[in-house]
């Protein structure tokens, strides 16, 4: 696999303070630069950012895609992870308390794909997915 290069992702939140504690006390993703709208996140080496949008229209109601047997929340984002720091990052959040659209565990496992996976949303709703594939090269295969 080529050297990946890190991401950016904005997204809208309602409650800037509220969002920037998750990510950073829950999540312990470091800050970077703000302002009083929004926030810069290091998100495992890539940058997230949360903006103020008060007037934006919220979903309401929860979209999901069958994937594997479980209802998948869509859209999603998140950060393929090795092994070691999901399994670490796993059992943090558990003891956290985090509540779990979808508990850490393994899918398509024995496939080609085979990997670790969990899902949660922030305060907002916007839905998290953290994956770990037991070969990473199997990313993008079929």
């Amino acid at each position: 696999m080529e050297t990946t290069t890190p991401f950016h992702l904005a997204i809208p939140v309602r409650d800037l303070n509220i969002c920037r504690q998750f990510y950073r006390d829950v999540l312990e993703c470091s800050e970077g630069r703000s302002s009083a709208r929004w926030v810069d996140f290091n998100l495992f080496g890539h940058q997230l950012v949360i903006h103020q949008a008060a007037k934006r229209t919220f979903q309401t109601a929860p979209i999901t895609n069958a994937v594997d047997g479980h209802q998948v929340p869509v859209p999603h984002f998140g950060v393929v992870l090795p092994w070691d720091k999901w399994s670490d990052l796993a059992e943090m959040l558990k003891r956290k308390g985090m509540q779990f659209i979808l508990e850490p565990s393994i899918r398509f496992q024995g496939e080609v794909g085979e990997q670790a996976t969990m899902f949660f949303c922030d305060p907002e709703g916007n839905a998290l997915e953290f994956k770990a594939l037991r070969n990473v090269d199997q990313l993008f295969s079929a």
